[in-house]
Order: structure tokens, then C-alpha cells, then sequence
């Protein structure tokens, strides 16, 4: 996976991986949040999601929390789209001046989806982009 995950994280993939079927690369509990963030292996969301949104409203119901998906990539600004979804994105520009920003246009009427309730969603796309893209902030343009 090439980033360390808690052990209760660790207990969750497991726990994932076995309802859904799919690879797991990352997890994060968000406590602040009270949502679990799965990272999930590309080309497997569809899986991961499930018919009709049935594998991830299981597991959402065994936690007694929210979960989050998100597809992997492997390009940083391909990986920011997808931890930004279901808002619609436009274009990613990463930028290394000093800090590694990700630059993210989104219309503003996505800016909601993408920011998520009490910022849940940018919280964890920026939680995530930081570990596996050492990306040190996220601003939608």
C-alpha cells in the first residue's frame, strides 16, 4: 500500500474488501467527520459501489458511520478529480511554487458537492492527496 494505516483501519479494509470484493489501497478514519474513506483500486468502483449503491450502504450500515469512496489513478491531478466527486471537475493544475497545490476548477455550482458537508470532502481529498501525492493543498478555482 506504501503508506501506514491504523490498526482499526487495517480491521476496516479487511472488512471492505470482503463485502465488496474489491482492492483497497488506502483507508482513513475521519472521526471529525464520522466517516470511513476507502481508497479503492481503479477500475473497481463500480464493485465497490455495488448495484444500486447495495455493497456500500452494508457496509455504511455494519460501521454506524458515513463511508466515502474514492477511485485511485495515477497521475495527481487525475487522482484530485476523483477524491472531488460527484462534483464535476474541469481541469486540475498542480502547481510546485514553494508548496504542491492542486489548482481544481469546478463550476461554482459543484462547489458544494466538492466541499462536502462541514468540508468532509475536500478534507479527504486533501488527507489522501497528501499521502500518496505528497500534494500539501487542494483549491478550487
Amino acid at each position: 500500500m506504501g503508506v501506514e494505516i491504523s490498526d482499526e483501519a487495517r480491521r476496516l479494509v479487511a472488512l471492505f474488501e470482503d463485502e465488496a470484493g474489491v482492492t483497497v489501497r488506502d483507508c482513513v478514519v475521519d472521526e471529525d467527520h464520522d466517516q470511513v474513506v476507502y481508497l479503492v483500486k481503479r477500475g473497481e468502483i463500480a464493485d465497490a459501489i455495488g448495484p444500486g449503491g447495495t455493497t456500500v450502504g452494508r457496509v455504511e450500515e455494519q460501521l454506524g458511520r458515513d463511508v466515502k469512496l474514492i477511485e485511485d489513478a495515477e497521475r495527481a491531478e487525475d487522482f484530485v478529480a476523483n477524491a472531488l466527486a460527484p462534483a464535476a471537475v474541469y481541469n486540475v493544475t498542480v502547481s510546485e511554487n514553494g508548496d504542491t497545490v492542486a489548482y481544481v476548477e469546478v463550476p461554482q455550482e459543484d462547489h458544494g458537492a466538492a466541499i462536502g458537508r462541514n468540508g468532509r470532502n475536500i478534507d479527504a481529498a486533501r488527507r489522501l492527496a497528501q499521502r500518496h501525492f505528497d500534494i500539501d493543498g487542494i483549491e478550487l478555482t
